[in-house]
């Protein structure tokens, strides 16, 4: 069976809301990481993260690596929020894998969180009252 290496930032990954999909998709779990310093993140109504590639004023963004064959990668993108979908990846250390993005029109007029590094970052600040306007 073929799999490939899948990038999630958000509610798939590791103890949060929908990483069951994962799961259940057969996935493995195979790494944290960073993607290269070229992305911008946005809280979409805070119930999940976007993420978009960007020439300018990116930022590293911290996110997990999964192995999931390939046939599950269909249906966990199938039970994704609307608006998000898979692209290719650049990863800090030079590698470039698919992962989870959000379309333009998704992020339009949404809080922009890319300061904070990743969704778990973002999370924990509203949790301790730390979100700050725009990050």
């Amino acid at each position: 069976m073929t799999s490939v290496l899948l990038a999630v930032n958000g509610t798939l990954m590791r103890g949060l809301e929908l990483n069951s999909n994962l799961i259940a998709a057969k996935a493995q779990f195979v790494k944290e990481a960073q993607t290269a310093a070229c992305y911008r993140l946005w809280s979409i109504e805070d119930r999940h993260p976007a993420m978009q590639k960007v020439a300018t004023g990116g930022k590293a963004i911290d996110l997990e690596i999964w192995d999931v064959p390939s046939g599950g990668v269909a249906a966990i993108l199938d039970q994704e929020p609307p608006g998000l979908c898979i692209g290719k990846v650049d990863l800090s250390d030079g590698e470039i894998v698919l992962g989870v993005l959000g379309e333009a029109m998704l992020c339009d007029g949404q809080k922009e969180i890319t300061g904070y590094g990743g969704w778990r970052a973002y999370c924990a600040a509203k949790e301790t009252g730390t979100v700050k306007g725009s990050a």
